[in-house]
């Protein structure tokens, strides 16, 4: 897969990579903390604002957001410049902090994060573009690795700073945080150079094509975390929901398979190295978001933890997620296999998540469990991004970001989404408040069963993603 040009390409200087590093680290870390930084924030803000039962799309309102972002700037980097792209994303996402902070209600709060995802969902696809834009192919893989601990470090210390201020201060100094470090990143992205522009790649915008997308995945979504709660599975308004959005989604796939450059990238997606590495990453942060949006969420209904305690139980998993990524980005760059490592990564995953689901739990066992399944999904995504952009080529850099962001972002607001449906489907709403009020041991106790069905129902998610990545062909850097 490495061509002749990108073999004769001189050593990435330390200067460079150092300006490039300090550039784009700010934007991954508050795209990655910001999907998970309110799990343990998420009782205190039911608790002031309304039911625990909504409380799910504080997440997947901003993840969701991210998911339909994500292709449009990818095609606008490609198109505009890539350093501008990420300007405007940073912009978006400053304003959304603003709105979260001044949030009244509930709904309020999630119009906000949603306006805040519109954000996010470039600040993870323009970073990673840039870092393929200014670094050569082989050496991608240590410099992804760094980036991908900020990624992960960022993803799993979300609950624990989340909850560490909740339980000093108000949940609301979470957003207040974001506005100093948006301005801060913006200063540094400005001092990178521009860079060309490709019109010939990636013109068009397909605004119908985001707007058929944002629809279907929306109600989809929607009617996942609303059936059997708020009306029955076979009721008229969820046989209607059911309908609709298939019906969007048949318009949607016909729409972009009739465009020569479509909002989702769908020439990519026909390469059967991208398209099964995009399964296994849609499967992988289904289980993994689930894991770190739930976990808080359990430890303090289940276990009758505080938010920090609740919080400092993750750092096993965010140690995991980090030794993971740094191996992974030392061993693919000296095997230059990137397509190896997330075979056996997700399984040992699926085997954590699986004991967490059938075992006792105590705070030692999450711990040990944390670790070893942060381990295991630390090999997806520095192996994930390196592959995607290697089957891409240069010039469709933007593209193949987006839709390694894509598959991440759709997995997650799908995992966080039925994840919370299952668990709140499965006990009543008197449980819920009974638990999150500190209630009998009987309510607790059909809370916490309800959340160790879901976990067990994660690790087989997590055990079809470790198969379809093995249905990745062999890909050299």
């Amino acid at each position: 897969m490495q061509t002749q040009s990108d073999s004769a390409e001189a050593q990435v200087p330390l200067g460079v990579f150092v300006r490039l590093f300090t550039a784009v680290m700010l934007p991954i870390f508050l795209a990655a903390i910001d999907q998970t930084l309110l799990a343990t924030a998420t009782p205190a803000i039911a608790r002031e604002l309304g039911d625990l039962r909504d409380s799910a799309w504080i997440a997947v309102g901003y993840l969701l957001a991210s998911t339909i972002m994500a292709p449009l700037y990818g095609r606008l980097g490609d198109r505009y410049g890539r350093r501008d792209a990420l300007l405007a994303a940073l912009a978006l996402f400053a304003l959304g902090s603003l709105a979260c902070c001044a949030a009244g209600g509930m709904w309020w709060l999630i119009a906000a994060r949603v306006l805040q995802g519109l954000g996010g969902g470039g600040l993870m696809v323009m970073s990673q573009a840039l870092i393929g834009e200014i670094v050569p192919p082989r050496q991608r893989p240590r410099f992804q690795a760094w980036f991908g601990m900020v990624f992960v470090l960022a993803s799993v210390a979300g609950p624990v700073l989340g909850g560490l201020v909740v339980s000093r201060w108000s949940w609301r100094w979470l957003f207040v945080a974001n506005l100093p470090l948006a301005v801060l990143a913006a200063w540094r992205v400005r001092s990178l150079p521009r860079g060309d522009a490709a019109p010939a790649v990636a013109h068009g915008h397909d605004a119908l094509g985001v707007l058929l997308f944002a629809l279907t995945a929306g109600l989809s979504l929607l009617w996942l975390t609303l059936a059997g709660q708020r009306f029955a599975w076979a009721s008229p308004t969820s046989l209607a929901m059911v309908a609709a959005a298939c019906v969007l989604g048949a318009a949607l796939l016909r729409r972009e398979r009739a465009l020569q450059h479509p909002f989702l990238p769908l020439e990519l997606l026909r390469m059967r190295p991208i398209a099964w590495c995009g399964a296994s990453v849609v499967l992988f942060a289904a289980a993994l978001f689930a894991l770190v949006f739930f976990l808080p969420v359990y430890l303090q209904l289940g276990r009758h933890g505080s938010a920090a305690h609740a919080g400092l139980l993750l750092l096993p998993l965010t140690i995991g997620l980090v030794l993971g990524s740094n191996v992974t980005g030392r061993l693919v760059a000296r095997s230059g296999r990137p397509d190896r490592p997330p075979r056996y990564g997700l399984s040992v995953a699926a085997a954590a998540l699986l004991a967490l689901g059938v075992l006792p739990a105590s705070g030692a066992l999450v711990a040990a469990l944390g670790l070893l399944a942060g381990l295991g999904f630390g090999t997806v995504m520095p192996t994930s991004q390196l592959l995607m952009q290697t089957v891409a080529g240069r010039n469709r850099l933007g593209a193949a970001a987006a839709t390694v962001s894509l598959a991440r972002s759709t997995g997650a607001s799908l995992g966080t989404a039925v994840f919370g449906a299952l668990v709140f489907g499965l006990v009543s709403s008197a449980d819920l408040q009974a638990a999150l009020h500190g209630g009998d041991a009987t309510a607790v106790g059909r809370v916490t069963h309800a959340f160790h069905l879901a976990f067990a129902a994660a690790a087989a998610l997590t055990l079809v993603a470790a198969w379809a990545s093995t249905r990745v062909p062999r890909v050299d850097l």
